[in-house]
C-alpha cells in the first residue's frame, strides 16, 4: 500500500451524495493524491452528459433510460426531495455561499486527473451506453477498481 491514493465507488444516483463524492475527490486530488472513482448502478447518472444522444438500445434499456436521471443535472436529493424542489433549494444555497456546482466539480476533477471509470457491467444492465457519458471516462470492470483500491490507503463506498 502506498498511501498516496484514494478511492470511491460511487454508487448513488442522490445529488447530496454525488457532491460528497467529489467534494472528497477534489480535496484528495488537490491534496496530490491519486484518485480513482468508480461509477457502478445508479452512480452512472452522475457522469452522463447533459445532452441527449441517440443510440439504439433494447426494451429494457430503454426503460432504464425514461426512469433514471438522465443526467447531473436531473439528480434528486436524499433526504428532503420536497417533490423535486429540493434539488433547486439545495443548488440555489450552494450558489448563495459561493460553493461550485455538481458540474462544475465533476470538470475540476477531470482536469486534476481524477480517475473516473463507469461499471461496463453495470452500463450492460442499465442500458447505458459509453457515448451516453461525459469525456474522459473510462470504461472497466470490478477488476479495474480492485486494482486501484488494492494499492489505496482510503477506499470509500458512497
Amino acid at each position: 500500500m502506498s498511501g498516496n491514493e484514494t478511492t470511491l465507488i460511487v454508487f448513488s444516483d442522490d445529488l447530496d451524495k454525488a457532491l460528497a463524492s467529489f467534494v472528497i475527490a477534489n480535496g484528495a486530488a488537490a491534496t496530490g493524491k491519486k484518485v480513482t472513482m468508480f461509477f457502478t448502478f445508479w452512480g452512472l447518472s452522475v457522469i452522463k452528459r447533459r445532452e441527449k444522444v441517440r443510440t439504439s438500445k433494447d426494451f429494457m434499456g430503454r426503460m432504464f433510460s425514461w426512469m433514471l436521471p438522465r443526467n447531473s443535472q436531473k439528480l434528486s436529493l436524499s433526504k428532503m426531495n420536497f417533490a423535486g424542489l429540493g434539488p433547486g433549494m439545495m443548488r440555489g444555497r450552494m450558489k448563495a455561499k459561493r460553493i461550485d456546482p455538481l458540474e462544475t466539480m465533476i470538470q475540476t476533477a477531470l482536469q486534476a486527473g481524477v480517475r473516473m471509470t463507469a461499471c461496463q457491467m453495470s452500463m450492460d444492465i442499465m442500458g447505458v451506453v459509453k457515448e451516453e457519458l461525459i469525456d474522459g471516462v473510462e470504461l472497466g470492470g470490478v477488476a479495474t477498481y480492485l486494482e486501484a483500491a488494492s494499492s489505496a490507503a482510503v477506499n470509500l463506498f458512497i
